[in-house]
């Protein structure tokens, strides 16, 4: 869909559908009171029957018979004015591009939701509706026979009625733009079957991903990982016929002395059987999205890419599968991670905590002023959070705020989880100095305090999004209009990218 913003009043454009909005129980105002004038008050009508109230999310088509030049008018809820935030403007819009989707409408225009008596400025307003657009048309077809479905609207206009407003409203779409590529990106990296997205391919991908925002990209394969002494990642690798790829990302490189360095870590497990410590054949279906923190970080770091922000930043994906074979690590072996650090094997099912390891300790030749990982780590977090919010765990109060502040304005949520020293002591080893996993009991919380033992910096935070990627059968129908009921959420992307955005603010 083709998103551009033009100047003009809207109840004079020619269009399939044009879209105006209301708080609820408030009257028409601005643009929206002006289609209701060109309409004869047909939209007080609807008001006043009690038809529409303005809910969030609620949706009404009009008629307007040859009245004004638009064959539909869509009036979409706002919801209560003293609730009203960016993310209100991100689902209405999603909500009235789809019913416009629906009607097969090929144009669109609509008003900035919000940037008169919401109080948005004029780029938040355009960003928000060109990213909840855009994101609420995703479809995922896959490697189906049949050509996909056609999809509508095929263009959004939004408008504004001062040409002065042009440039901001444009500034808007363009980070809308780029933020809903990055997440579609993410999305279809984790819909993928296994067969396709395999370490190869995610390396594939983020090479692509480099070129058309400009990053740096270096892949390391199987050699020269293990020239790194990348025990941990290795011990993991070893079962599968399919090499280990380490990818590493980076904006910004030639400005790494002057600019601060944020480093994103995403685990990439493209498909997880569980090794030894095999799944059972239910548990197994939707692993192919154990790759989705890695998904996450390529995303992310496509939208930091695109708008071009001034920081030093560096994605870092071990990507591997965990596979079962005459190769493959077994219960009780002990592995070296590049720290020197060894680890006794309980579970190979507990794999992610140990790629995770050795890319936490290659973050350190970065020096950075903050590291975050992103994983689907831990079905203990999903006990404890649902599939409502991921956990996250830091060792820095200040680094905890921003990703809090980052989860607030994308509504991709998380919930603090204590790093407690005495979580150390279910993870203490006879055969090794830590052991990779503590039982039964705080499984979350153990697995965050595993992976403190390869960080040697400050600020570190890992997010354990385990539930949150959407493919398993844990994961509920979400009621966000921009994110799919089906298949995969992209979650972490947008969360990643407004963090390093907000970053010294």
């Amino acid at each position: 869909m083709d998103v551009k913003v033009i100047s003009g009043q809207i109840q004079t454009i020619e269009a399939d559908v044009i879209i105006v909005n209301l708080f609820q129980d408030a009257h028409p105002d601005g643009a929206t009171k002006a289609v209701d004038d060109a309409l004869k008050g047909a939209i007080s009508e609807v008001i006043d029957s009690g038809d529409f109230i303005g809910k969030a999310g609620q949706v009404a088509v009009l008629y307007p018979r040859g009245v004004v030049p638009a064959k539909r008018v869509i009036l979409v809820g706002l919801g209560k004015q003293e609730d009203f935030k960016a993310d209100s403007v991100r689902r209405a819009a999603a909500h009235a591009i789809k019913k416009a989707g629906d009607l097969k409408a090929a144009k669109v225009v609509t008003i900035l939701h919000g940037a008169g008596a919401g109080g948005l400025a004029i780029d938040t307003s355009a960003e928000a509706i060109t990213e909840g657009s855009l994101l609420a048309i995703y479809n995922y077809t896959g490697q189906k026979k049949e050509a996909p479905p056609e999809v509508f609207p095929k263009s959004l206009d939004i408008i504004v009625s001062n040409k002065k407003d042009v440039s901001a409203a444009q500034q808007g779409i363009d980070a809308g733009l780029a933020i809903a590529e990055g997440v579609k990106l993410t999305r279809d990296l984790v819909n993928l079957p296994p067969n396709v997205c395999d370490p190869a391919y995610m390396a594939q991908v983020a090479g692509e991903v480099a070129e058309a925002v400009g990053l740096k990209i270096e892949v390391l394969k199987k050699k020269q990982i293990e020239a790194l002494g990348m025990g941990a990642l290795l011990g993991v690798a070893q079962g599968s016929d399919t090499p280990p790829r380490f990818i590493i990302m980076e904006h910004n490189a030639d400005k790494a002395e002057e600019l601060d360095t944020i480093v994103l870590i995403g685990k990439g497990v493209t498909f997880d059987t569980g090794g030894y410590s095999i799944k059972t054949s239910d548990g197994m279906v939707g692993m192919k999205a154990d790759m989705a923190g890695g998904g996450a970080v390529i995303g992310a770091m496509r939208i930091i890419g695109a708008l071009k922000l001034p920081l030093h930043v560096v994605g870092l994906i071990p990507a591997t599968d965990n596979m079962i074979s005459g190769n493959a690590f077994r219960p009780q072996e002990v592995l070296r991670a590049s720290n020197g650090v060894t680890i006794e094997v309980i579970s190979t099912d507990a794999e992610g905590r140990l790629i995770l390891a050795d890319a936490l300790v290659f973050a350190s030749r970065y020096k950075p002023a903050a590291v975050v990982d992103i994983a689907t780590l831990t079905g203990a977090c999903v006990v404890a959070l649902g599939t409502v919010a991921a956990g996250v765990f830091s060792t820095d109060d200040k680094l905890t705020d921003a990703l809090m502040g980052a989860a607030s304005r994308t509504t991709e949520k998380l919930w603090p989880l204590p790093l407690f020293p005495e979580y150390d002591k279910q993870i203490e080893s006879q055969a090794a100095d830590i052991k990779n996993t503590g039982g039964r009991f705080g499984g979350a919380a153990t697995a965050a305090i595993f992976l403190k033992h390869f960080v040697d910096y400050p600020a570190w935070a890992h997010i354990d999004m385990a539930g949150l990627a959407g493919i398993d059968s844990l994961s509920g129908s979400s009621d966000n209009p921009y994110v799919p009921s089906k298949g995969a959420t992209g979650f972490g992307a947008r969360l990643l990218a407004d963090f390093v955005r907000g970053w010294g603010k």
